[in-house]
């Protein structure tokens, strides 16, 4: 898909009203002014459909990159869709998924950085060969031309890097910037969750392990999702982040799910109270092993999180 910039460039953007959302369980029928594009340039069959949310269609110019990696992966048959301005991100990729017309359907964030051409097929060849996958991703790790302050950030704050796998492992890790999923199976979960603002990636993960499917880090997949570049622009994000899972909790406690450090087994549901009892020794833990990046973003996660919770707050998208 050499042409994939070029064919960008000229994009031809379409209002998303008419696109049939009917197979999504929790949906958010507010209006909205996202449009969609979609791209396929070889006659091949199409196995995978690769769905893009995006703001603004550039991301401060990861966006671009993206989109010219993605046009350098050596697997043949894939549409892109990219769905600009949808201001929540469920709902953005329901629409990818009501588009779609590939077997698999990737995730992608706008900001992702894909080093390796084999991505896409990589991760194809893992979805035929093990039927009881329902998602699989693969390994965030720190680029080799990361600035020093990126490198700390990706190393400090637990999910935001991890040493890559050796087998396919068992993984809370698989995540939204980069994992595939069969068309067919995530209709039949009922797709994203549209109310929530927070949680996408536990939610879809454990509604999969409802069907019985296993949730995979794939070894040899591999790609790069930065956090922001500036303490300030990070501290924002973690606010940003409270804030609104506060808003889950608040109105939306059954999606309120854990999300663990690390590969392997964890309970899904654990009850606010207990979460905020270990807060604080999450807090005391960051600071007292010198991650102070770490305790900041905890403490402005916390802020925001007290912040939505005082009676005079609503959330606000």
């Amino acid at each position: 898909m050499q042409n994939l910039v070029v064919s960008f460039q000229s994009a031809i953007w379409r209002p998303v009203a008419d696109v049939d959302r009917s197979f999504v369980r929790y949906r958010s029928d507010e209006a909205s002014p996202g449009k969609f594009w979609r791209h396929s340039s070889d006659n091949s069959p199409l196995n995978l459909s690769v769905v893009i949310p995006t703001s603004d269609a550039y991301r401060g110019g990861y966006f671009p990159k993206l989109l010219s990696q993605i046009g350098r992966q050596d697997f043949s048959g894939f549409e892109v869709i990219l769905v600009r301005g949808d201001p929540r991100q469920g709902r953005a990729i329901n629409i990818g998924v009501a588009l779609a017309q590939g077997k698999y359907l990737l995730t992608l964030d706008d900001d992702t950085s894909l080093p390796d051409p084999e991505t896409f097929s990589k991760l194809a060849a893992v979805m035929e060969e093990h039927p009881i996958i329902g998602i699989a991703g693969g390994n965030n790790i720190i680029p080799s031309d990361a600035n020093p302050f990126l490198r700390r950030v990706m190393k400090e704050i637990p999910r935001r890097s991890w040493l890559p796998v050796k087998e396919i492992t068992d993984s809370d890790l698989a995540e939204h910037p980069c994992m595939i999923m069969r068309t067919e199976e995530i209709k039949a979960v009922g797709g994203e969750n549209e109310l929530i603002p927070r949680g996408l990636d536990p939610y879809l993960r454990a509604e999969f392990r409802k069907l019985g499917k296993r949730v995979v880090v794939v070894p040899g997949v591999i790609y790069n999702h930065l956090p922001p570049d500036t303490l300030d622009k990070l501290i924002q994000q973690f606010y940003r982040n409270g804030y609104q899972a506060a808003y889950t909790n608040r109105y939306f406690p059954q999606w309120a799910i854990e999300t663990p450090a690390g590969h392997g087994s964890f309970k899904s549901y654990i009850p606010l109270s207990m979460r905020l009892l270990r807060f604080p020794f999450r807090l005391l833990r960051s600071l007292f092993t010198g991650k102070l990046l770490w305790f900041m973003c905890e403490a402005s996660y916390a802020f925001g999180f007290v912040s939505e919770l005082l009676p005079t707050k609503k959330f606000q998208e």
